[in-house]
């Protein structure tokens, strides 16, 4: 039909389901619709319905293309024609010009009971639907449950064995087992660094169970917003310098940014941020950070966190799935990052949980110490007051 019609000088869109048929035909306001009833998704006469009550589309003509058994059905249901298969080529583009001219059809006196009886098998399909998509509820649901079980029995799984390995290390480096050489303290150490990440991913796991359960418990002490940032650089300051990453710190305008909320979760969050730019920031790249005040436009204020990056940034697409528990831009198993893509995830929960969030710009448009990176720039807000927001949840 296609060929036919290009070749007789019409412009022809295409769809493979009812569904994108009802959306092209909204889009497009084409000059007449072709609707094959054997269509994947809805059928033909669920689509001529739908395109029959969209007022965009009054006035133009809706032809069934279909078994000659069915003419009564399409009319019935809306349809202004209707063209029999197999398809005559040499009178197919004749009939179609004869619809554009305003040619119609009508329904016999038989009409309002096919159209009745139509109404009632879309009446059972959709029941039907409805009940499969209830069932399939269902099995999510379950399935979520299972995997928060799943990671909150896994957490403390790993961190049981990981109790007296981070004892020994400690009692071996400071010397309490007897001496060590520079080798062995070398060696330690760096076992103690990779303990030490496993460790953090540990805890990250049994938050983000917990978070999702509803079972994480926030403790709310005054704290420094400013300091509580410099502590968790300090964290990770170790891995800027070895990927020789250049750090830009913005100096503040505030003396002291006070607040009420949990500092040691917030610290964590933080340290998420600040890893995630090292990680994505190439060798030799830049980092930049800025901690500000800022005004809600009701005159609430937040404390925010910027950290910009020129790393290879993130599509505007991705931006709302990598805030997401184990969603990674690239999840195959020769990424070049580490990680399980629960650092940002958490930061957002911890986030949202003390009455804030975090933003993501790719590429940023914020000066952050005075610069404009090609990366990402997360922001991570909270207010003042967290205890407030979270009492609302």
């Amino acid at each position: 039909m296609k060929k036919l019609l290009l070749a007789a000088g019409h412009s022809v869109v295409e769809a493979e389901s009812g569904l994108e048929g009802i959306r092209l035909a909204g889009a497009e306001r084409p000059d007449i619709v072709l609707v094959d009833i054997n269509v994947p998704d809805l059928d033909g006469y669920e689509v001529t319905l739908r395109l029959r009550g969209m007022p965009g589309l009054i006035g133009v003509p809706i032809v069934a293309i279909t078994a000659e058994g069915d003419r009564m059905t399409s009319l019935a249901v809306g349809a202004d024609g209707f063209i029999a298969k197999p398809i005559d080529a040499g009178r197919f583009t004749q009939l179609v010009e004869r619809y554009l001219r305003g040619h119609r059809e009508h329904a016999d006196e038989t009409g309002e009971i096919r159209l009745r009886e139509r109404s009632q098998k879309i009446v059972e399909r959709l029941e039907k639907k409805v009940g499969e998509l209830i069932e399939a509820n269902r099995r999510l649901e379950e399935n979520s449950r299972l995997r928060r079980e799943f990671l909150r029995n896994l957490s403390h799984e790993l961190a049981t064995p990981m109790t007296p390995v981070v004892g020994y290390l400690k009692l071996l480096l400071g010397g309490e087992l007897g001496p060590l050489n520079e080798t062995q303290r070398k060696c330690l150490r760096s076992v103690e660094g990779s303990t030490q990440r496993l460790r953090s991913l540990v805890d990250t796991l049994l938050d983000v169970s917990q978070l999702e359960t509803g079972r994480l418990h926030f403790f709310y002490v005054q704290y420094d917003f400013g300091m509580i940032a410099q502590k968790a650089l300090a964290e990770v300051r170790a891995r800027f310098e070895e990927a020789g990453i250049t750090f830009s710190i913005e100096p503040t305008r505030e003396p002291a940014f006070p607040a009420i909320g949990d500092a040691d979760k917030l610290q964590r969050a933080m340290v998420h941020v600040l890893d995630n730019a090292a990680k994505f920031t190439p060798k030799g790249g830049e980092v930049a950070l800025a901690v500000r005040k800022g005004y809600l436009p009701g005159g609430g204020e937040w404390y925010g966190m910027f950290v910009a990056d020129s790393g290879p940034g993130v599509l505007p697409e991705q931006i709302p799935n990598i805030l997401q528990p184990f969603y990674q831009v690239d999840g195959s198993v020769t990424r070049q990052h580490g990680g399980v893509g629960l650092g940002l995830a958490f930061a957002r929960r911890v986030c949202e949980a003390m009455g804030g969030g975090i933003d993501i710009q790719s590429p940023p448009t914020e000066h952050v110490a005075g610069r404009v990176l090609t990366g990402t720039c997360v922001t991570l807000r909270v207010p003042p007051d967290g205890r407030i927001a979270a009492h609302t949840l």
